[in-house]
C-alpha cells in the first residue's frame, strides 16, 4: 500500500516528514523487531512497555516511517507523525492496510466478567452448525474452517485482528463471534470496529489493580463502552444481572433480553441436571419470542443456562429458526470449559479454566450439586502476578473441595514452592489437602486415589495447551497427561 494513501487514515497533531508520497508500504508494525525498510512503526504504550522506547531499535533496522504520541529522538531522516494517540491510530491504520475486513463481517461482540468464551463457542459451533460460515475469536484462540492460531490475549491487538479478519473473509466466513474483554476496550484494540450484535453477560469484581484497571468503576465504563461507542444495532442482556442498566442504558440499540428469574424475551425454566460417565449437562425448557423449546447441553450449572440463553439469542438474530438452534446446542463441547474427559469409568474428570475467587466457587458448588463421593479440587496459581488471587483460591478450595492437590499453574519466573504456601495458608486441615508443584505428576497422583463416583475438578489451566516456566511456553496438555495416566492405571489393573 502506498504511504500517502495509508497515512490518509488518521490525522496528525504534527510532523516531521520529508517523504515520497509513492513509497510502497510492506507492513505494518507494533513491534520494533518485526520492522524492516519497507514498515511503518506504530509506537504504542502497553501493560508494561513503551513502544516510544523502541523506535532506535527499528530504525536501526532500517525503518523509517513512525507513528508516535510524542517526539522521538531519531536522525534526521525518519519520517515522524505525531497522532493524539497512537493507539487508535494503530487501529484505524490496520484496518486501512487490511481492506477494512470487519466492514465485510457480521460481527457479534459479547462482553461481561464471565461467560465470554463459552457464549462465543456456543455461537460459533451453532452458527457452522447450520451452515453459516462464522470464524471465532478468543480466550481459546481464533478459529475458521480448518485453521486455529493461538492468541496472547482474549481480544488481541488491532493489527492482529484486522489481519485475521481478512484471512476469514478470504475464507469465505461472514459472521464472526468474538469475545471483546476490558482490557482491549481500554487499550484501543477494537477501536473503528463496528459490531453489529452486542452481548452483555454479568458483572462483578474482578481485573482491578496492578496492570489492569485502576478500579471497578473503570472496569465498569470500558465494558460499557462496548454498548455505547461501537454502532451496536441489537443488545442482548442478562437480565437477571444487577448491573445490567448501568451497562446498556442510554443506547439507541434494540434491545433482546434473557434470564432464568427476571421477565424476559428468552426465558429458561424446569431445569434438571444429568451425569453420564463422559458427561455433565443440564435439561432445560425455554421460551423464546413466544415459542417453547426444550434442549439439553453439555455443561453443568446455571450459569451455563445464561450462555446458552445469549448464544440462543444472538444465532435467532443471524436469521436460524429456533428449533435449528435447540438442536445444535445440544451437541456443542468446549475445549477447557467444563471440558469432561472420559477416560476411568467410575469416576468423572473435568477440566475447566476456573482461576480466581469466584469462577472456582460457581464451578466447586456446580459440581457438589451433582452429589459425588468426594469432590476433589486440583489446582495452583500464576506466578509473578496477582498474588491476592492465592488465598481466595485456597480459601474456596478449602472450604467447599473435599480434597485439593495444590500444584502449579504457570508459575513463570517464580518459585512453584513459594506460590503453593501462599495458597496452603487457607488450609486449617492438614488432612484436606496434599502438595505435588510438578502438575504432571499431581495429576498422576489424582488418578492413583481415583474412587467410584467421585468427581475431579482441575481447575486453572483450562484450554491451555502449555505450561509458562521461565519465561518460556513448554508443551503441556492437562487432557493427554489424564488419559495417558488412566490408562497406565487400567493396564496394571488387568
Amino acid at each position: 500500500m502506498r504511504l500517502k494513501e495509508l497515512l490518509s487514515a488518521i490525522k496528525f497533531t504534527a510532523e516531521r516528514a520529508n517523504y515520497d508520497a509513492n513509497f510502497e508500504i510492506e507492513e505494518l508494525c507494533h513491534d520494533s523487531r518485526r520492522t524492516h525498510e519497507a514498515a511503518i512503526f506504530v509506537c504504542v504504550n502497553g501493560a508494561t512497555v513503551d513502544g516510544h522506547d523502541f523506535a532506535f531499535s527499528a530504525y536501526s533496522r532500517g525503518c523509517r516511517h513512525f507513528v508516535a504520541e510524542r517526539d522521538i529522538s531519531l536522525p534526521d531522516d525518519a519520517n515522524i507523525f505525531l497522532v493524539e494517540d497512537s493507539r487508535k491510530a494503530l487501529a484505524t491504520l490496520s484496518a486501512a492496510f487490511f481492506g477494512h475486513p470487519a466492514d465485510e463481517l457480521y460481527i457479534i461482540g459479547i462482553t461481561g466478567t464471565k461467560g465470554k468464551t463459552t457464549t462465543a463457542l456456543m455461537i460459533y459451533n451453532i452458527l457452522n452448525s447450520c451452515g453459516l460460515k462464522c470464524g471465532y475469536i478468543g480466550s481459546n484462540g481464533i478459529d475458521f474452517g480448518s485453521f486455529h492460531y493461538e492468541t496472547l490475549n482474549t481480544t488481541p491487538e488491532s493489527f492482529d485482528l484486522h489481519q485475521y479478519m481478512r484471512e476469514m473473509r478470504l475464507a469465505g466466513v461472514k459472521y464472526l463471534a468474538m469475545e471483546v474483554s476490558s482490557q482491549a476496550l481500554y487499550m484501543g484494540r477494537v477501536y473503528g470496529i463496528k459490531f453489529d450484535t452486542c452481548i452483555y453477560t454479568n458483572l462483578s469484581k474482578d481485573h482491578i489493580g496492578g496492570n489492569e484497571h485502576p478500579s471497578f468503576e473503570h472496569y465498569m465504563l470500558c465494558k460499557r463502552s462496548l454498548f455505547t461507542d461501537y454502532g451496536a444495532e441489537t443488545i442482548i442482556y442478562n437480565a437477571d444481572d444487577g448491573y445490567f442498566e448501568k451497562m446498556i442504558s442510554d443506547t439507541a440499540a434494540r434491545k433482546t433480553s434473557y434470564a432464568l428469574h427476571n421477565y424476559a424475551d428468552y426465558k429458561a425454566s424446569n431445569l434438571e441436571k444429568f451425569r453420564t460417565q463422559d458427561k455433565l449437562g443440564i435439561s432445560f425448557d425455554f421460551v423464546g419470542k413466544g415459542n417453547f423449546f426444550s434442549t439439553a447441553i453439555h455443561f453443568p450449572g446455571n450459569f451455563s443456562v445464561y450462555n446458552a440463553l445469549a448464544a440462543i439469542a444472538a444465532c435467532r438474530e443471524c436469521g436460524i429458526e429456533l428449533a435449528k438452534i435447540a438442536e445444535a446446542i445440544s451437541g456443542v463441547q468446549i475445549k477447557g470449559r467444563f471440558e469432561t474427559v472420559r477416560a476411568l469409568p467410575y469416576c468423572t474428570f473435568i477440566i475447566d479454566y476456573a482461576h480466581n475467587e469466584i469462577s472456582l466457587t460457581s464451578a466447586l458448588e456446580t459440581l457438589r450439586s451433582y452429589e459425588p463421593t468426594r469432590l476433589i479440587c486440583l489446582f495452583g496459581s500464576v506466578g509473578g502476578r496477582t498474588k491476592g488471587r492465592r488465598a481466595e483460591l485456597g480459601r474456596t478450595a478449602a472450604k467447599l473441595a473435599d480434597f485439593s492437590i495444590l500444584t502449579s499453574d504457570n508459575p513463570d519466573f517464580e518459585n512453584p514452592d513459594q506460590v503453593i504456601r501462599d495458597i496452603e495458608t487457607q488450609f486449617s486441615d492438614k488432612d484436606a489437602y496434599v502438595k505435588i508443584p510438578d502438575r504432571k505428576k499431581a495429576i498422576e497422583y489424582a488418578v492413583s486415589i481415583a474412587r467410584k463416583g467421585d468427581i475431579f475438578l482441575f481447575a486453572g489451566k483450562g484450554h491451555e495447551d502449555y505450561q509458562l516456566i521461565n519465561g518460556e511456553k513448554l508443551p503441556f496438555s492437562e487432557k493427554k497427561i489424564l488419559i495417558e495416566s488412566c490408562a497406565k492405571l487400567s493396564e496394571q489393573k488387568i
